[in-house]
Order: structure tokens, then sequence, then C-alpha cells
């Protein structure tokens, strides 16, 4: 196990030691980041649910409530999309809750074992492609609004979609800062051809996916990164403990066990991954963390379980609900439960 993959967590509220003066720009930070939290977390009419003190998720579309957000109000955003979009549309949603499919595929079990439902990408035609490339160019927008300078975007994708939507945010003015690399073997592709299995045993359809593409995108810095972690203490990704880089590749097991019973959703991210990942998002443990797509909880639960202040949207009503029930169970999840 690497050490990225089983990094102790810290006390949040850790004070400061007492014979250590704070810089003034921490201060300055701190004050500001008080205020910002205030106004995000009551912005738009939508309806929402105060989680912590420190965690609130809003019932509502990404799009339009990022469009209530003030501007520069929000310092990193860790999030998994939807990535063809349809897969979450009504019809195909309510299809896979009635256990038929849609454009999900619901795999047979194997060995008494039940594995999760996973979206078949490779239905996406030209119009789905082009609304896939529209929206998250309408994504990238409101987020490069809303982020303060220096703040860093972390978004989940996947082999077959990720150039679409991680150019997406490049052509908005994002720049795109690396990919972390999730080593996890899921049951996407290797399969033989369909209904020739046989007949051509030693052929797979295509490759088996074993990682997972996260891209690491930054809006510009005002001035240098120094400067910029001054003003605004974002630029820059917070290292590990004991100060080693955080690293581009995290080995990670999809999430199995009490985690998934807690929050059962087909595309929960396990916390012994998200964790990691939206520490180094708060490059100084000081501002708030957005998750537009907020599925479970999960990346809330993540940020609670650090300290942080994080706020979601999350538009399916039964999801909202999940967020609701599973929060707490998740914020308080030992990471190397597996």
């Amino acid at each position: 196990m690497s050490l990225q993959e089983c990094i102790p967590l810290e006390s949040p509220d850790s004070p400061e030691p007492a014979d250590v003066a704070l810089p003034p720009w921490r201060e300055t930070l701190l004050h500001a980041q008080a205020g910002l939290w205030q106004q995000v977390r009551t912005a738009g009419p939508q309806a929402r649910v105060e989680l912590s003190p420190r965690a609130s998720c809003v019932l509502g579309d990404a799009l339009q409530w990022l469009a209530m957000l003030p501007a520069g109000s929000i310092h990193a955003v860790v999030t998994d999309p939807p990535y063809g979009l349809i897969e979450y549309e009504d019809k195909d949603h309510a299809k896979l809750r009635a256990g038929r499919g849609g454009v999900w595929r619901i795999p047979p079990s194997f060995d008494g074992a039940r594995r999760q439902p996973l979206p078949r990408f490779t239905v996406l035609g030209k119009a789905d492609i082009a609304s896939l490339c529209d929206f998250f160019a309408a994504f990238a927008t409101g987020l490069l609004r809303v982020l303060v300078p220096g703040g860093h975007v972390f978004m989940a994708a996947n082999p077959l979609l990720s150039s679409l939507a991680f150019t997406a945010l490049q052509q908005a003015g994002l720049e795109k800062r690396g990919e972390i690399i999730r080593l996890v073997q899921t049951l996407r592709g290797g399969d033989r051809p369909k209904g020739a299995e046989t007949e051509f045993a030693e052929i797979s359809v295509m490759a088996r996916s074993c990682w997972e593409p996260w891209g690491i995108f930054r809006k510009p810095c005002d001035g240098t990164v120094a400067e910029n972690l001054r003003r605004w203490g974002t630029g820059g990704l917070r290292r590990l403990p004991g100060g080693e880089p955080f690293k581009d590749v995290i080995p990670c097991s999809p999430t199995r066990g009490r985690e998934r019973e807690i929050a059962p959703h087909p595309s929960l991210k396990p916390q012994r991954f998200l964790r990691q990942v939206v520490r180094a998002s708060l490059p100084l443990g000081i501002g708030i963390i957005y998750d537009p797509f907020a599925g479970s909880g999960s990346t809330l639960a993540a940020a609670e379980a650090l300290g942080y202040l994080a706020i979601g949207t999350e538009r399916d009503a039964g999801y909202f609900a999940l967020v609701r029930q599973a929060f707490d169970a998740l914020s308080q999840l030992p990471v190397t439960e597996r």
C-alpha cells in the first residue's frame, strides 16, 4: 500500500502553537473565508440542507446555481460529473432504478456477487457528443467566474471521454495542470464480441480499463504563485503529511463493503481516495470547496473529515436525500475501511 493511499488524517482544527504568530496575510485569508462562506451557503433560492457548520448541499442544477454565486467565491472544485450526460437523464436513470438498464449496462452476477451497473459511453452519438462539449464549455465558463485566482479544479473522467471534457475546460480559459491517474480495475472493456463470444474467444472488443483519469485545472494566478497564495490562499497543491509532494498516481480499488452500504450511488468514489484529493486542493487548508455534482455527498464528507468548508449541488431529489442520509457516516468512516 502506497504512502498516499494510507495517509493519516490530521486534526483539522489543531490550533497554532501559542508562541507562533500568524502572518498578517493568513489572518486576512481566514477573515475573508468567513465572509465568503456566509455568502456562498445562502446564495440562490433553492432548497438546501445544512449538513454541519462546515458543509451544505443545495437541491438544484449546477449551472443555474453557479450563475447565482458571487464572482471569486470558490477556492477549489472536486467533482465527478456525468461523463456522458445522458446516463443521468430522467428516462435512463428511471430505467436504472427499475433494474432495466437503458443506457446503463447491468452486469450479471458472478460467483454470487452482484456487480454494479455501468453506463455504456460507447452508445453516444454525434448529437450526444456535441451536447457533452457544449455542457462542459458552459460549466467551465461558470467555474472560471466563481473561482478565485489560482483556484484548482479536480474533475473525474474516463478514458473514452476525458479528451472532450478536458479540452472544453481548457478552451474556456482554465489551465491544465496535469492529471491524477487513479489505478482501479473496473468492469469496463475486455469483453468478447457480443453474441459471438465462443467464435471469437481470443478477442477483446476494447482494452480492459485499469485506470481512471482526473483532470487537474487551475484558474490563472494573480501574479506569482507566492503572491497568489498570500492574497487568495490558492495557486498550489498541499503537500502530503511529512512534506512529500502530492503525487499524480494513486492506487485505489473500487468502493466496496460498508461504504457502499452507507451510500448506494452508482458512481460512488471511496473516501480513501477523495480525502487525498480534497486535502491537496486547498494548499493552506483555507477556503471553500465546491462539488457541482454532489451525488451521495462523498466529496462533502471528505471535506468534513478534513475540517474544510464545502458546499455541493445535486439536482436529483433522490440523491439529495441520500446526501442527508449518508453524510455523517461517510465523514466518520475510517480511511482504511475496505
